[in-house]
């Protein structure tokens, strides 16, 4: 078993260890759904999921479940990406390790489950009419996600190849969605260009630490399997949308202050840490009991590895250490809390020096990776997703 998926699973030996039973005993476990396994390739050996294991060793729930007084989330099958101790999976590949030296473009077409032709091929580039013009033009004064759905909404009733059934056609119009809301969020025309070149030029021009930081973000954020706007992307797609309006139901829920919000709510908090006392003005906030955005997670219960790999990548940039290490470390020792994404990020558009704001349109531009890839396969699966409520309503009147 490769390094890599210990983190991930165990061996039959391993997993029997860490519970103190026999292997039979495991295998009881196992047949009664209490731990995934799957079989090794090449051997008749099998491996176990960890986070199982160690959730039964400790009689809590497994990792990432939501925990009482939590809303229950829908579960569905899917293969593009899970939450595991070591930060997000896509399909496979740690995000953490694929963001050291790896483009958002090829996060996509792994999350694609693409190893065919390169949907990112310069030829495949979306094509602006005037009508896409004038929304862009007529929305230039409007915040970046409402731009780009505005422009989505013309292209794809434009895009003659929008309905494309094929993975290999579905995947060549999610690199245009992508090329298009890269586009609208950076007010610029659609280029075949990396899309972390494209960014750094537009939004700090000449630095060259803000193009490898930019690549390494987008990295980390192209998908985290089910959260708000994914799943919204997904009930869409069941619909039968094309992927530029699926991509459009995403963009909208992120615009909530729930779960958009939480980026600009970081970064206000690392502006004021930036001024002098910052010691001070975190006991304050302890002492009053205000939040702490961008600390804890409802997923990660022993902090973000893609907070702490970014968060190393900007020190060692030359990033404020006193934001970049001693904030986040006086934090936790206050709180325990320790740093998630939204905090990284704030730091990193600080050391950018962009305006508040600019963390949730970076967020934007990467997440449209996962939010297709949800939807392909969303849309190969064909069925409608139609969950049902528990009514908690009076009960109907006798007579």
């Amino acid at each position: 078993m490769k390094n890599s998926d210990h983190t991930l699973y165990l061996s039959a030996r391993e997993a029997a260890g860490e519970l103190g039973v026999s292997p039979a005993t495991l295998y009881a476990y196992v047949s009664r759904g209490m731990i995934r396994s799957e079989p090794v390739a090449d051997t008749r050996a099998r491996r176990y999921r960890a986070e199982d294991v160690r959730a039964l060793k400790s009689r809590r729930l497994p990792f990432g479940a939501p925990r009482p007084g939590e809303a229950d989330a829908p579960v569905l099958d899917s293969a593009i990406s899970t939450i595991s101790e070591a930060g997000p999976i896509y399909r496979g590949v740690p995000a953490v390790a694929l963001a050291e030296e790896g483009s958002l473009e090829q996060a996509a077409t792994l999350l694609w489950g693409i190893d065919a032709a390169d949907p990112f091929d310069p030829a495949n580039m979306p094509v602006m009419g005037d009508a896409m013009r004038l929304i862009g033009a007529a929305t230039k004064a409007a915040g970046p996600l409402s731009r780009a759905i505005a422009v989505l909404t013309v292209a794809g009733e434009t895009d003659p190849r929008a309905f494309n059934r094929t993975p290999s056609g579905r995947a060549q119009t999610g690199a245009r969605v992508m090329r298009i809301i890269a586009a609208a969020i950076l007010d610029a025309e659609p280029s075949a260009r990396p899309l972390h070149e494209q960014a750094a030029d537009a939004w700090a021009p000449g630095d060259m630490r803000a193009r490898v930081l930019l690549r390494q973000a987008l990295v980390l954020l192209a998908d985290h399997e089910l959260n708000a706007s994914s799943f919204t992307v997904r009930c869409a797609a069941s619909t039968g949308v094309n992927l530029y309006d699926a991509t459009i139901a995403g963009l909208a829920a992120l615009k909530g202050p729930r779960h958009g919000g939480a980026g600009p709510l970081a970064a206000q908090m690392v502006a004021e840490l930036a001024e002098d006392g910052m010691a001070g003005k975190i006991r304050e906030r302890v002492a009053l009991g205000n939040p702490m955005p961008g600390f804890g997670h409802s997923v990660y219960r022993d902090g973000d590895p893609r907070a702490d790999a970014l968060l190393f990548a900007l020190t060692r940039a030359g990033a404020d250490r006193r934001l970049a290490v001693e904030a986040p470390a006086l934090i936790t020792e206050a709180t325990g809390l320790r740093p998630n994404i939204d905090f990284a990020l704030a730091v990193l558009m600080r050391m950018l020096k962009l305006p508040i704001g600019h963390e949730t349109a970076l967020f934007a531009i990467a997440r449209t990776a996962g939010w297709i890839a949800h939807a392909m396969e969303q849309l190969e699966a064909g069925t409608l997703i139609r969950p049902r409520a528990r009514y908690v309503g009076p009960a109907p009147a006798r007579g």
